[in-house]
């Protein structure tokens, strides 16, 4: 069928956060503190294996004191801070100031990439007049980000997680989000990189579209199919 709504994931589906390596690097440039490159290979190291970096790996070992508040780490800004502190902070850093600039780091346009093909695709459905969105299980206003890679314009409405509470995959999340697009959730298609979060826009009616979470120069051309579904 032909959609006439697109709705999009964040990260890992039209940008991708930076690797932790360049995430550590910015935020000692920012501060002036130096590492000795072993001591800098290392903490990269234990850094993503903590999955510290908020949209990066996944932690290979979860704390007990931290799991209720990762599976909820996204319904409020404040959660989503103190789970990724929380995270980091398994990991020894030579200054305490550098756990802030992390954080905060992680939300600045820099730290992200659009996929090579998200602004043609949103683009062209634009020029189709389909509705686009973005829907994402997040606990920060994304849309600076968008804006600063000029993919704002293209988006038509937002609906994310921290400002109301709920987590993809909760079918009323898409719900809230094809009465944005003012369509029948049997009209929406989502595109998205996780398919238990984004996959359950299925049991709303939605189409669902799966994509890699690959680094941005990896997947050229992963969104692209999504035009043909349109039209």
């Amino acid at each position: 069928m032909a959609y006439k709504g697109v709705l999009f994931d964040f990260s890992g589906t039209l940008l991708r956060i930076e690797p932790v390596a360049s995430w550590l690097r910015g935020a000692l440039d920012e501060t002036g503190i130096s590492m000795a490159e072993e001591a800098f290979t290392h903490t990269v190291r234990e850094l993503d294996r903590a999955g510290a970096l908020p949209g990066g790996s996944t932690p290979e070992r979860l704390p007990d004191g931290l799991r209720e508040l990762w599976r909820n780490r996204d319904r409020t800004a404040e959660h989503h801070r103190e789970l990724y502190t929380a995270l980091a902070r398994q990991v020894a850093l030579p200054a305490e100031e550098l756990y802030e600039t992390l954080y905060v780091r992680h939300k600045s346009p820099a730290a992200w990439a659009p996929y090579p093909d998200a602004a043609g695709v949103l683009r062209g459905l634009r020029e189709r007049g389909v509705a686009t969105g973005v829907v994402s299980n997040i606990g920060w206003d994304l849309r600076p980000v968008l804006r600063a890679h000029g993919l704002d314009p293209l988006i038509g409405a937002y609906v994310l997680s921290y400002e109301h509470g709920i987590q993809k995959p909760d079918p009323r999340i898409f719900e809230l989000a094809c009465q944005e697009l003012g369509l029948v959730p049997q009209d929406v298609l989502m595109v998205g990189d996780d398919r238990t979060a984004d996959g359950g826009a299925q049991a709303l009616g939605c189409g669902y579209f799966p994509v890699d979470h690959l680094p941005a120069a990896e997947r050229p051309a992963g969104l692209r199919p999504v035009l043909a579904l349109v039209d």
